[in-house]
């Protein structure tokens, strides 16, 4: 585990950083083609970080122009995959490298808490980059069954330029895990960061660059919903995963059916249901997977379990349990190394959660409700007897966990699974049987037993229903999203005239 360092310590790094300011495009840093730059915002503080540039369409034709470039004279695409490979784990080393400015980094442009981007999202974006990079090597194409007079050969072809449009909760993370597969199959990418978190997208472009990536290969463009819309609808752009709202996700296909058809992979919202049923084992144990399910990433996240699933003969021991652990998950600074609940992105997002609070206002409020300060909410937990409620229905995306008593397995599995979203799922039981036979139930597209999670690396996150479809982050799969199959066929067949004059 990462070695901590203490609040000043952190604080001295952050006053020492040079933040990015320009586009990654070519190879380089370039200021928008208008000149125009919008701020960006520490969300814990108020304070200004700096200026970054505010592309447009102008910017990215140039980008995907590069990016093209790069593809057709494969500068990338043509090196030998061991060539390749090696590029990405060095690009994985050099994140290691600096894995604590971009902690810090992060932690100021997103106000997530030093304490996670120091544990999880660096020291993961590095392992995504690197086992992306190591499976370079390792992926066989196929040959099919054909008759003793043909050979039939399967093949995986990088599917082009590839948009990247990437959320603001895990900004490093969500890079890497779009960038490691849409780079290890030799794509050339524009990645669009959410406005909100820029600088650590820009930084690892020149991380790359300092590792060996080809100019043209990757680039950043900066800038707000403009400019996901530019990359949306570029005619040469041939496909784009995009990681959001769903909301906006229904745009991309609107915008990939107004232009040239391209492959769309969307990565959604989540209502996450976590059941716990009267026969789960130590339900210490449990409640910490609860807590940690809820209000990881002030509650900003995908995969969250936000809506607690409990049968009635365990609940009030459960809530005990699960606030004495919700009391250790102190507010505060995010530099701060003791902080587990940081600041929400923005004012707007703050605005929209605080609007939750209020609604939980005339329900059984269990645990918090309180605005600690402004952008900080204090972890709450609220019990709803209207299922048709929006505490129960709508993506919060915020520390707030909505409890729902139910009386049996099936009532809970029925209650899971009223809800437009099927990102992830979990189920606490002590009986096996029932646990998967939950776990083939429950409609989504991970599904925990006995924990809370998203799997790992090996293994495909993504969802059902409005959650997303398109293809998988993560695994070995997430490489079949930027690649296309293609068919070559042999015809062996001696046509020869072996006629003797």
């Amino acid at each position: 585990m990462t070695d901590l360092l203490t609040h000043e310590e952190y604080r001295a790094i952050a006053a020492s950083l040079e933040m990015p300011q320009n586009a990654w495009i070519d190879g380089g840093y370039r200021p928008a083609i208008s000149g125009a730059t919008f701020e960006t915002v520490n969300p814990a503080t108020g304070t200004v970080l700096g200026v970054v540039a505010a592309c447009d369409a102008a910017d990215v034709d140039l980008a995907v122009a590069k990016a093209r470039e790069a593809f057709e004279d494969g500068r990338w695409l043509r090196l030998h995959p061991g060539a390749r490979k090696d590029v990405l784990v060095r690009l994985a080393k050099l994140i290691t490298r600096n894995a604590r400015e971009l902690a810090v980094l992060e932690s100021l442009d997103s106000g997530k808490t030093i304490y996670d981007c120091e544990t999880v999202d660096v020291p993961e974006t590095a392992h995504v980059i690197k086992w992306h990079g190591e499976l370079i090597d390792k992926i066989y194409d196929q040959v099919a069954p054909a008759s003793n007079d043909h050979i039939a050969m399967v093949v995986r072809e990088a599917v082009g330029v590839v948009g990247l449009v990437l959320p603001w909760n895990f900004p490093l993370l969500m890079l890497a895990w779009k960038i490691g597969p849409a780079l290890a199959a030799g794509c050339s990418v524009v990645v669009k960061p959410a406005a909100e978190t820029s600088l650590t997208a820009l930084r690892l472009a020149e991380l790359a660059a300092e590792a060996g990536l080809p100019r043209g290969v990757l680039n950043v463009v900066t800038g707000g919903g403009a400019v996901g819309e530019a990359v949306g609808r570029h005619p040469d752009v041939d496909m784009v995963s995009f990681t959001g709202s769903t909301v906006t996700g229904r745009r991309f296909l609107h915008y990939s059916a107004d232009s040239n058809l391209k492959e769309v992979v969307l990565e959604l919202g989540g209502k996450n249901p976590c059941i716990v049923l009267d026969d789960a084992e130590d339900l210490d144990a449990v409640a910490a997977h609860v807590v940690n399910g809820a209000f990881w990433n002030m509650g900003q996240n995908c995969s969250a379990a936000s809506r607690l699933i409990v049968q009635a003969g365990v609940k009030d021991r459960l809530l005990e349990k699960v606030k004495a652990h919700a009391r250790e998950w102190v507010v505060g600074d995010p530099l701060n190394p003791e902080v587990r609940v940081g600041a929400l992105v923005s004012k707007a997002h703050f605005a929209k959660v605080s609007g939750y609070l209020k609604a939980a206002k005339g329900e059984k409020l269990v645990m918090g409700g309180a605005i600690v300060a402004d952008g900080f909410i204090e972890p709450t937990i609220v019990e709803v007897a209207d299922k048709a409620s929006p505490l129960v229905c709508e993506e919060i995306f915020g520390p707030i966990l909505t409890v729902i008593s139910v009386g049996s397995f099936e009532e809970a599995i029925a209650v899971a699974n009223a809800t437009d979203y099927g990102l992830a799922a979990s189920i606490f039981t002590a009986n096996g049987k029932r646990a998967l036979r939950g776990a083939r139930m429950l409609r989504a597209g991970t599904v925990t037993v006995n924990s809370f999670g998203e799997g790992d690396i090996s293994t495909p996150f993504g969802g059902y229903k409005q959650s997303g479809f398109g293809g998988r982050d993560n695994s070995i799969q997430a490489h079949d999203q930027y690649t296309q199959l293609k068919t070559i066929w042999l015809d062996l067949t001696d046509t020869s005239d072996t006629a003797i004059d």
